[in-house]
């Protein structure tokens, strides 16, 4: 297959007129500017690298607009275990399948499901203790995203507090019951496989090293100080804060990421700077639930790469997550243009793609994943937008056509599918008659 872009960022730039040619191992096989469009098919607005989602919790969907008058992060929360409670794996891939669809229709080529929904309600093992996590996997197919299936582990209720109901199914006996359970799951050609210490509160801290070694070769991603109160708690049991315990227990470092950031200290920001962790900001996410504005422009600062995600989807939109991390900036410093545009591209592109295990993603350049989406540059939203500038005014909406692989998953702002609403419609709807 190939393309022709009337305009495609690449190498941090908008280039005028792109041919893009794929193999049929899905890899881009040429790229030439400043050509006429011959024979391809034509894609108009500006052509993006495919945009990774670095964190995603897909049953958090059915929450969107039923959470919103009243509450704090930790009532919130407690609706949120009543839904998982209500999911099983055939409800779970209805439900999967429809988010996934409609992150591509936004322009997320790649996801990271963080995934702790393991078990049965109370516990129970499934006969395939990995059912929950295989049905995210064939959603993802079907929608037709690539996946990072994060396997987290999470032990405890709290620091030195035992599960309670709801939580059992997210548990496992301890860290090697976890790793024993999480390595019969195996990449695919769709699929990679990452683990993740769930959060301190979660895991205790004489069994993180477990999960450290059990996640050797793989991308290892963990909660980090959402909220002020699991600061507290961390440092009452360890006298430490939730970075300095993560670093003493060898989490930290270049194939990590550290999701959220909120609340730290000037050394956590130099222990994670210092160390290569990866920042997964959730601007969206972080504001709906109240946790606050986190320290992204000194993370940066002190050498960590941000990457962005969706997190509980209260939106699914790059456009608005983007914007988000500069916005929040300009409210917590007062200045504009901490982030330009090409670093917030880089932010949902090349960097996402490295935090997921994908290092060879988010590019338009030869060798690399034939993932692109097109943003058109003619509607209400971003009629007049200079295209160097057009993430500061798109939104999900303005995007027409998704490629995955060489293969088109979103044509004239249409999935494979069909009717996503619908979708998300039929499966979000019976939890809550």
């Amino acid at each position: 297959m190939n393309w022709w872009c009337e305009s495609a960022w690449i190498d941090g730039r908008v280039v005028a007129g792109v041919r893009i040619i794929a193999g049929d191992d899905g890899l881009i096989a040429s790229v030439e500017s400043d050509v006429t469009p011959g024979g391809s098919l034509r894609l108009t607005g500006t052509v993006f690298p495919g945009f990774a989602n670095t964190h995603s919790h897909a049953f958090h969907r059915a929450l969107r607009g039923r959470t919103q008058q009243t509450g704090d992060f930790w009532s919130w929360r407690e609706a949120m275990y009543q839904i998982a409670d209500l999911l099983d794996p055939d409800s779970y891939l209805q439900l999967a399948t429809a988010v996934f669809s409609e992150m591509a229709l936004a322009g997320f080529t790649t996801v990271g499901e963080f995934h702790y929904l393991h078990h049965q309600p109370g516990g129970d093992r499934y006969d395939d203790p990995n059912v929950m996590g295989m049905a995210l996997i064939e959603a993802a197919r079907q929608a037709g995203l690539r996946l990072t299936l994060i396997d987290a582990c999470y032990l405890t209720g709290g620091i030195n507090q035992p599960l309670d109901p709801f939580q059992t199914r997210f548990g496992d006996d301890d860290a090697w019951a976890w790793a024993a359970r999480a390595e019969d799951l195996r990449p695919d050609v769709n699929t990679r496989i990452g683990a993740a210490v769930h959060s301190v509160r979660t895991v205790p801290a004489d069994q993180i090293p477990t999960v450290v070694d059990a996640a050797t070769g793989k991308v290892l991603h963990v909660h980090v100080s959402e909220q002020p109160a699991e600061n507290e708690e961390c440092r009452h049991a360890y006298q430490l804060s939730p970075t300095a315990l993560l670093a003493e227990s060898g989490v930290l470092g270049a194939r990590t990421t550290a999701v959220h950031a909120t609340h730290l200290g000037v050394d956590d920001i130099d222990l994670l700077g210092q160390s290569g962790t990866t920042i997964c900001m959730c601007p969206t996410t972080e504001r709906d639930l109240g946790d606050g504005i986190g320290p992204a422009w000194a993370l940066a600062a002190a050498g960590s790469r941000l990457a962005l995600g969706s997190d509980q989807h209260a939106v699914i939109d790059p456009f608005e997550e983007a914007r988000g991390l500069e916005m929040h900036e300009r409210l917590a410093t007062g200045t504009r243009g901490n982030f330009p545009p090409e670093a917030l591209v880089m932010a949902l592109s090349i960097n996402g793609h490295r935090s997921l295990g994908w290092p060879e993603g988010g590019r338009i350049a030869v060798g690399a994943p034939c993932d692109l989406v097109a943003v058109s540059r003619s509607t209400v939203r971003t009629a007049a937008a200079a295209p160097d500038q057009l993430l500061f005014a798109a939104t999900a909406a303005d995007v027409t056509d998704v490629v995955v692989a060489g293969n088109s998953i979103v044509t004239g702002g249409v999935h494979r599918l069909g009717n996503v609403a619908r979708m998300l419609e039929e499966a979000i709807n019976p939890l809550w008659d």
